[in-house]
């Protein structure tokens, strides 16, 4: 359910319990409460709104200048052709180190895995 909410962020930006529970078939409450708990895990914090009864909710992105040392993610906006252009870029980076023929002798074994994925286009 966690997974899915996050995903479910990812998508829409914002989205209240209501909201999630309407997407993912579940109960407002339920969802609710997976979504504070998410929150206390400090991976989403609540959207900024008017007050009232409905409590959007948003990814928490890194707020420092340099993302944490073992993760980054980021929601972007791109046309297909930036993607393309991402996907190479991150290629030619990561085959640099992969292909250089000799391993230094203090290198260490890092495993890089990097999914980029197209959501439903914003309308």
């Amino acid at each position: 359910m966690r997974l899915a909410l996050l995903d479910l962020l990812a998508e829409h930006g914002t989205l209240t319990s209501t909201q999630a529970a309407a997407r993912l078939g579940e109960s407002s409450g339920s969802c609710s409460f997976h979504l504070r708990q998410l929150a206390e895990l400090g991976l989403i914090e609540e959207a900024p709104h008017q007050g009232g009864k409905a409590r959007p909710w948003q990814l928490r992105w890194e707020t420092d200048d340099e993302p944490a040392d073992d993760a980054f993610t980021a929601l972007i906006h791109v046309t297909p052709d930036e993607m393309a252009e991402i996907s190479a870029s991150i290629r030619r980076l990561l085959f640099r180190y992969r292909d250089r023929g000799t391993r230094p002798a203090d290198a260490v074994a890092v495993t890089a895995e990097v999914r980029l994925r197209t959501g439903n286009p914003v309308g």
